[in-house]
């Protein structure tokens, strides 16, 4: 990316900033309407001087605040009331100006306008109904969001727009204040035409204090000659500096006085016309914007639906670089306004700290910005864990500051953490905080674990990643013990402090899991043979840490209802979203990994049984048959006989059973049932025989005839296996080829059925109709095409069975 491509993103992002701001600050003042709790997210001023308890109404948007107070308590009328309330506000704010925290960046500016509204009888009484200060702050409200949602082009003609209304008022401003200061003193012209040197170059002098408005004015003129987006006329255009500095010449010259009192507003004549001209040609363009917007929503949400609209619009206006550009210049306004008190120095560091913070968090827009902050946060450690650990491609790592994005935000929702007072407030941010750091761990084991397991079972010999990972999970020991350590000995214990107790009980039993199989593993690969209890153990310890998980679940949720019917009666919105994510937690925390486990166990239990009516090898048959597992292509010590007189291992034939009752190398039925037994009454077993007996085709009709025929010619069978190799082989290829399709497609079913049922017709129709997961389902086709495809078998025919290649 270019330097002139970030710079314009930068732009970009700051021109979004202010409308942010006006949001803010309506929702500091509760959008007009009374509050009696007193906590505005403004209120920080009452933590500056020990940190802690409540105190009065903080001046901190004390205007409003003062305002609405008054308003609820007078009964002495409106207009009586309002007066009253803002004339306090305004003595309030004049105040506390220099000991306490002024709110925001328009707070000081509505002090300023307060003076003013203050003599207006008229304006107090208008803004003392609370419908029409409500109607105000939405219609602020939502043009500050329309303006955040414009394309940068129609942003950049708003900001030209207000930019050219602002010069105008500050020129009428500036040449008021002019005029004030050459009304009080002598005369100007005359001094120059009298050659007055001395007075007019006096540093006290009127010309002296003038000038700097005559420059201004000049400069304002040309820079609203530039930007203004009405008419530009060659005349005008040039003649505009002239026109903002017009009031202070003219005022030079021997007028009378109540004409030069209205030479600002004779200045302003001329851009305010230029103002609603622009106004009345661009109102069809605005609503032609708006409308054509809309139709541009309902066409994307048409044809890629609403995420992908929200997803769209989300990256084009970048809203996280937006609101953490946000969070920033507010915390830094707070900060230096803070040093301007002189209430930062190294001896209350933490209280700054903690002011900070609780000022940080006090609307939903400022918890926005500090969820945006955090998640960068997050995303970063994230990237150093995956950079100690060498892995450059994390999926987890990807969603580590999103997901903790998300889980900070809809914790504030559910604490109802800007509706606290401040001291509670922190308290709740600290605790929120914990929560996330063990949801932070538990980021981290899902990046190591993956790691630790490669290792061991691709048998890595290289000890640096090995040191590493292995440190990372010391590192998940022992830093939630700390925690807890910590925690237990500074607080008393509640659902708060079990909530995370169990979180990072949690976490340390995911590690030793994790470790536990990772020991496993290497165990096996120093082993020179078979370790057939292997799955076993693995299954046994993941199991523990499944049922720890599972129970640690299920106290989870009635803590979270304890909460929910004791601690949450006083916030109605937070008590609404923990109810709806502790539905959401019991129905995929607790049902589907109760209901997942309980399918797994009874598929275990069913293939064990299933093995046990299998008879097993003895010696003598191990030793005639001289070969190894066609599943997992190790050596035999101990094996399995099927129903079609395959040898497979117990364990790897288990595994196999968790998927389907056919053998995979010729897809017959392996379990033995009273119809085939019927069916095989006239067929000997010969279990007794030193050497397997054949396998028979059941794809060819050739094989199907052969089971009439007599013992006779079976012994025959036995005895001419040299001279039909090659036709018995391309047989096997062609009959693994047809049992590979159906193999797949029944691993990656999604409810992975172990039914016996089902010919290539309903294989094919499985495979159409499955949703796998990826990894699985390959590991397992590969596994399957390896056990067909590479059979170190011979399958033997008669010379007279008429079968083809």
């Amino acid at each position: 990316m270019s330097i002139r491509t970030k710079v314009l993103g930068m732009v970009d992002v700051m021109m979004r900033v202010p409308p942010i701001l006006i949001i803010d600050e309506i929702l500091k003042i509760d959008m007009g309407l009374p509050s009696s709790s007193g906590s505005s997210s403004s209120s920080s001023s009452s933590t500056n001087a020990g940190g802690g308890g409540g105190g009065p109404i903080d001046a901190g948007g004390g205007v409003i605040e003062a305002t609405l107070n008054a308003l609820d308590n007078s009964t002495a009328g409106v207009a009586a009331s309002v007066a009253a309330a803002v004339t306090t506000a305004a003595t309030t704010t004049a105040a506390t100006a220099t000991t306490t925290n002024s709110g925001g960046f328009l707070s000081q500016i509505f002090g300023a306008l307060v003076d003013d509204f203050a003599s207006d009888t008229y304006i107090t009484d208008l803004l003392g109904l609370t419908s029409v200060r409500f109607l105000i702050c939405l219609l602020g409200l939502v043009c500050a969001i329309c303006v955040v949602m414009l394309w940068t082009r129609h942003l950049v003609m708003v900001y030209m727009f207000v930019i050219s209304l602002g010069l105008t008022f500050l020129s009428h401003w500036s040449n008021v204040t002019a005029l004030a200061i050459i009304e009080k003193s002598p005369c100007i012209l005359e001094d120059v035409l009298s050659m007055n040197t001395t007075r007019l170059m006096d540093t006290g002098s009127v010309v002296v204090a003038v000038a700097p408005h005559v420059v201004a004015q000049w400069f304002m003129g040309m820079l609203f000659a530039y930007i203004h987006l009405g008419p530009r006329y060659k005349l005008v255009q040039k003649s505009m500096p002239l026109i903002f500095a017009s009031p202070i010449i003219l005022a030079t010259l021997p007028l009378k006085p109540r004409i030069i009192k209205f030479l600002p507003l004779l200045a302003d004549t001329v851009p305010l016309m230029l103002t609603k001209i622009t106004l009345l040609t661009s109102a069809m363009d605005a609503g032609k914007t708006v409308y054509n917007g809309y139709q541009y929503a309902m066409n994307f949400v048409s044809n890629f639906g609403l995420s992908a609209l929200i997803e769209n619009e989300w990256q084009r206006l970048n809203v996280p670089s937006v609101l953490r550009v946000f969070w920033t210049i507010r915390m830094t306004h707070e900060f230096v306004s803070m040093m301007l008190r002189n209430e930062v120095n190294s001896a209350n560091l933490l209280p700054t700290i903690q002011t900070l913070l609780v000022d940080g968090c006090g609307t939903l827009t400022a918890v926005l910005g500090m969820t945006s902050v955090i998640s960068v946060i997050c995303h970063y450690i994230g990237k150093a864990f995956q950079w100690y650990l060498l892995t450059f491609d994390n999926e987890e790592e990807k969603s580590l500051g999103t997901v903790s994005a998300v889980l900070f935000y809809i914790l504030a929702l559910q604490t109802g953490l800007t509706s606290l007072a401040p001291d509670k407030r922190f308290v709740r941010l600290c605790r929120n905080l914990s929560l996330l750091i063990t949801a932070l761990l538990h980021f981290i084991h899902n990046i190591v674990s993956p790691i630790l397991m490669s290792l061991s079972a691709a048998r890595n010999p290289s000890r640096k990643r090995h040191f590493r990972a292995l440190t990372v999970c010391a590192f998940l020991v022992i830093a939630p013990i700390c925690l807890l350590v910590a925690l237990w000995r500074r607080h008393s214990p509640s659902t708060w402090l079990l909530a995370v107790t169990a979180f990072s009980v949690e976490v340390v039993v995911k590690v030793l899991v994790s470790l536990a199989t990772y020991t496993l593993f290497l165990l096996d690969a120093c082993r020179s043979s078979f370790w057939e209890k292997l799955d076993d153990y693995l299954y046994y310890v993941r199991a523990f840490g499944n049922s720890v998980e599972f129970c640690f679940g299920i106290l989870l949720f009635f803590n979270g209802a304890w909460i929910l019917v004791f601690e949450s009666a006083q916030n109605a919105t937070g008590g609404a979203i923990r109810a709806i994510m502790m539905c959401i937690h019991a129905y995929f925390n607790i049902w589907c990994e109760a209901r997942a486990g309980w399918s797994v166990f009874m598929k275990r239990r069913s293939a064990v049984h299933k093995i046990s009516t299998l008879p097993e090898a003895t010696p003598a048959q191990l030793q005639a048959f001289d070969d190894v597992c066609a599943i997992c292509y190790q050596e035999m010590h101990s094996a399995k006989i099927t129903r079609c007189r395959h040898y497979f291992h117990g364990v790897c034939l288990r595994k196999w059973l968790y998927v389907q009752d056919r053998c995979p190398l010729c897809h017959e039925i392996m379990m033995y049932t009273d119809r085939t037994d019927d069916a095989d009454n006239n067929v000997p077993h010969q279990q007794d025989m030193d050497a397997p007996l054949v396998n028979r085709n059941r794809e060819d009709v050739a094989i199907e005839n052969a089971r009439s025929r007599s013992t006779t010619t079976d012994a025959d069978n036995n005895t001419s296996s040299s001279s039909t190799s090659t036709t018995s082989t391309s047989a096997s290829l062609l009959a693994s080829a047809s049992g590979v399709a159906s193999v797949s497609s029944g691993l990656v079913s999604s409810n992975f059925s172990t039914g016996s049922g089902g010919g290539s017709s309903a294989s094919s129709s499985q495979m159409n109709t499955t949703a796998p997961t990826t990894s699985r389902t390959a590991a397992v086709a590969a596994t399957a095409t390896a056990a067909a495809s590479n059979s170190t078998h011979s399958f033997r025919f008669q010379p007279d069975l008429d079968v083809q290649d």
